[in-house]
């Protein structure tokens, strides 16, 4: 049985129910299919898969947060390996309903997502259960959920370090604490915003002018857009961030590292951001998270211990046996940015190296015509006589190298700071 499980920002990929290697994603989805392997004798032979039949399961991600706003909840259905893609779950009708007799509608955005009908925060010591009706009528409900206490980042920050298999870097650093009893149980979510400039952005670019037939088409110049020479990517974290404090005396903690970059990439070549978000959970939900990550860790593909798939808190109100994929969580979330620029940790030292080689080519007429017009390449200088390979009248590079805007937008994020 292979089973393919998006949470959250993360894909896990498993080989058998309990063994996962990690991707990424958006939210949470579930793919199922199984293999059957032919035996080998002594070198690699063929094999042939078979699948078993398929079993629409529901898949629910949500959490909700003391943050006043319009809260999410995901709703889909796991799907088959031959399929395009994960389906979401429309025409649910989805609530979340307080122990203070408060109930908060949702209604669907995009398919299979239900953002609530109103602004509300979820609150210290109220229980709060989530009700899922699907549009053929059948019920789900979760577990009564608390939130576990206040969360607070006392302090983000960036340092210069090695980490573990040696390599120089900026570690990014969190001191944290919640308000609960006892230990603390932290989950976290970054967001990282970086500045990149196209090292071979010019001034004017190639153009394909279609001439009528039977005439060939033509190049021209045209002025090139300012806009793509500074662009700012957004990337999201992929992996399951844990932390919590057992083995402490208090709920209180320090330099926790939710981040690690490597002194050669691109990403903190000119000014870097991060925000960071941090969730103060139950222990229930802290081991279902530390469960799911622990999957994504295995060294063993084909692990002898098969537990089946991992239960959350989530159930049919009619069939006790039918699998419901996903959890209900009520948490608390702090959150805080850092800026930091390369040259102040690494003064002197020269730039990682850009995202692309950005090697040099003079193609041939028409095959140049053909990368000008699907925008593959970009323009830099007339062909001057360098010994390039199949040489052509002008000097192009792969677009990412002249064009920033593959790799995210040119307008600044409003909260962006030089």
């Amino acid at each position: 049985m292979a089973i393919v499980v998006y949470w959250g920002q993360q894909k896990y990929l498993n080989f058998g129910p309990n063994n996962y290697v990690v991707d990424g994603s958006n939210k949470i989805w579930f793919l199922i299919t199984a293999m059957v392997l032919l035996p080998f004798q002594g070198c690699i032979e063929p094999f042939d898969t078979s699948y078993v039949e398929f079993e629409s399961a529901l898949v629910i991600d949500a959490t909700i947060t003391d943050e006043p706003k319009h809260q999410e909840i995901y709703v889909s259905r796991t799907y088959e390996f031959e399929a395009d893609g994960p389906t979401g779950e429309s025409g649910a009708m989805v609530k979340v309903v307080s122990e203070n007799g408060n109930t908060y509608d949702f209604s669907e955005g995009e398919i299979g997502t239900y953002v609530s009908n109103q602004v509300f925060s979820a609150e210290l010591n109220l229980d709060y259960t989530l009700e899922v009706t699907t549009k053929d009528g059948r019920q789900y409900s979760s577990n009564t959920v608390q939130m576990a206490g206040n969360s607070s980042i006392d302090s983000l920050y960036a340092v210069r370090t090695v980490n573990d298999f040696g390599e120089d870097g900026m570690g990014i650093f969190v001191d944290g604490s919640s308000s609960g009893d006892g230990a603390g149980y932290y989950r976290y979510e970054y967001m990282e915003t970086f500045k990149v400039v196209a090292p071979m952005f010019i001034g004017e670019d190639l153009i394909v002018v279609d001439q009528p037939p039977p005439l060939p088409p033509i190049l021209e110049f045209a002025p090139r857009s300012p806009d793509e020479f500074v662009c700012y990517p957004t990337h999201l974290s992929t992996n399951l961030l844990l932390n919590d404090t057992e083995d402490l005396n208090s709920d209180r903690f320090k330099n926790y590292n939710v981040r690690f970059i490597a002194n050669n990439n691109y990403i903190i070549t000119h000014r870097y951001s991060i925000l960071v978000r941090q969730y103060v959970q139950s222990q229930t939900a802290y081991r279902f998270y530390e469960t799911l990550s622990n999957f994504a860790t295995s060294e063993n593909l084909f692990s002898e211990t098969q537990p089946g798939y991992l239960k959350g808190n989530i159930t049919s109100l009619e069939n006790s046996n039918e699998k419901v994929l996903g959890y209900f969580d009520v948490a608390s979330v702090d959150e805080k940015r850092i800026f930091f620029n390369y040259v102040d940790f690494f003064p002197g030292e020269s730039l990682p190296p850009y995202v692309s080689p950005c090697e040099i080519i003079a193609p041939l007429r028409g095959l140049l015509i053909d990368q000008v017009r699907y925008n593959l390449v970009k323009y830099v200088k007339d062909y001057d006589g360098e010994n390039l390979y199949r040489p052509g009248p002008y000097i192009v590079v792969d677009r990412v190298c002249g064009d920033c805007t593959v790799l995210g937008p040119s307008e600044a994020p409003e909260f962006w700071i030089e």
